[in-house]
């Protein structure tokens, strides 16, 4: 262990920061090795300090302690806490039915681990998805464990979870009063970060089985917007230099969305000098203060709603406002205020192409308000982004995305309800950076991207369908001899 985290141990236990037992837990699970600034991280983000600015002081005087002498002559290293080994249990997993170097776990012992062992099981279980290119890992009562990798389902074992396994392995990574939260409600969305490259967005829940668990790994790097595959990015870097004004980012489940969202706040982060509220469920990539302040809120810990969020953040003074999913009226009306009174608002909604998406955002209002929401729609959209994660030729995902700029044509069509025309000015504004799904997915089945199987599922007009799987020639007519 390193003299930095000796020297922050036994100055937090000397202000009472925390417990001898917690700081072992935490080295436990990060490692002797850890860096001084990710121990003192945890203990912030596992609510075991919350006197932020006392724990920073003792860290800077933990670092000038350590600089003025090395290990040997450390008067820690008596008392430092001692970090056991996992238990053979731990160690020694059993080989699973995955594909080689997948994730392992000791399914079969669940029952004969303490509560300790369980949880580092538990978490080593999840760092090991992640590295093993997993994006959803799922344990549920009454079925194996599975995890989902390139969009495909794979059970890490033969076992079937038990209900009282399902319960303690989805279980013991909370906090007390997070398992109180999950028992009562019997449905809880949290952030697990077990360190600062291993966060989790988590949805636990009940079925008839019992207890079920998923866990979706979220990057453990920023994401940029050039490393995404998206098209025309020069268009939807435009859509960032507006200071005002609606920007729709779409698709189904697991279609990226989360991430883009974070390359469009890191991209606003970098190039502004703006004030920045996120409101999301739960918090997944956090994105520390660069040209701008980002306040990031949670719906839960933090505020209430979407809607409630939203609407005190039009007192806080934010100049871009980042909804984590527009789905009530409520939060879409908020939204389309505070986007028409100098804000700019970014959301993200479940529709699959630009048409679907203005039709579910206009369709939630009344008879009676729909002239009026399409005219401030109309006037404050600025653009659509809708995108969807592909199966590659040769494994992996490549992303095929829809872009919808805002135009007096498109203006026009929104405001007399004829979104069923959009596709028209989209073909013909490509220009503009506009492009629509189909002929995209149409171009990649071209570019031998995508199999031809893959760009059928996602293309539904007669005539594109056609390009991809062109029906067979009629046979010659014979002609009659003289």
């Amino acid at each position: 262990m390193n003299n930095e985290i000796l020297w922050l141990i036994r100055l937090g236990l000397d202000q009472k920061l925390f417990s001898r037992d917690q700081a072992l837990t935490i080295v436990r699970m990060l490692g002797q090795d850890v860096a001084l600034m990710d121990f003192a991280q945890k203990l912030i983000d596992d609510g075991l300090v919350t006197d932020v600015e006392k724990l920073e002081a003792i860290a800077g005087d933990a670092m000038a302690r350590a600089a003025s002498g090395g290990p040997d002559n450390n008067p820690l290293l008596d008392k430092a806490p001692a970090v056991q080994p996992a238990p053979a249990a731990v160690q020694a997993r059993p080989a699973s039915t995955a594909s080689a170097g997948a994730p392992q776990f000791p399914f079969n012992q669940i029952a004969s681990l303490d509560d300790k062992d369980l949880a580092q099981a538990v978490r080593q279980l999840l760092i090991d998805a992640g590295k093993y290119g997993a994006s959803d890992l799922h344990l549920s009562a009454g079925s194996k464990p599975f995890m989902r990798k390139h969009r495909v389902l794979t059970p890490i074992t033969e076992h079937i979870l038990t209900d009282q396994e399902a319960l303690r392995v989805n279980t013991v990574l909370l906090a007390d009063h997070q398992k109180k939260i999950y028992l009562e409600r019997r449905d809880y969305d949290l952030a697990l970060a077990l360190d600062a490259e291993n966060r989790y967005r988590v949805n636990l829940m009940f079925h008839k089985w019992g207890a079920s668990g998923s866990y979706r790994m979220v990057p453990s790097t920023m994401p940029k917007l050039d490393e995404l595959g998206l098209r025309n990015l020069e268009a939807i870097r435009k859509l960032l230099s507006y200071h005002n004004g609606l920007i729709l980012i779409t698709g189904p489940v697991g279609a990226g969305k989360t991430t883009t969202l974070a390359a469009l706040v890191s991209e606003l982060n970098e190039q502004r000098s703006d004030h920045i509220i996120t409101v999301e469920d739960p918090i997944e990539v956090v994105q520390p203060p660069r040209g701008c302040n980002v306040t990031q809120r949670e719906v839960g810990p933090h505020t209430k709603s979407f809607f409630t969020a939203l609407k005190g953040a039009l007192r806080e003074d934010p100049d871009v406002i980042i909804i984590g999913e527009l789905r009530d009226l409520e939060t879409i009306e908020m939204a389309i205020s505070a986007s028409e009174t100098g804000h700019l608002v970014i959301g993200t909604m479940h529709t699959s192409d630009a048409s679907t998406t203005l039709n579910r955002l206009l369709d939630v209002f009344p008879p009676a308000q729909q002239t009026q929401i399409r005219a401030s729609v109309a006037e404050s959209l600025r653009g659509v982004v809708c995108q969807r994660l592909l199966p590659a030729i040769g494994g992996g995902l490549v992303v095929a995305c829809e872009i919808m700029i805002s135009n007096t044509a498109i203006q026009a069509l929104i405001r007399e309800g004829k979104t069923s025309g959009l596709r028209n000015v989209m073909e013909t504004g490509v220009k503009e950076g506009m492009c629509v799904m189909e002929n995209v997915v149409l171009e990649m089945y071209q570019q031998k991207k995508i199999t031809k199987e893959t760009a059928l599922i996602n293309v539904s007009t007669k005539n594109v369908r056609q390009k991809v799987d062109p029906p067979p020639a009629p046979p010659p007519v014979a002609t009659a001899k003289k």
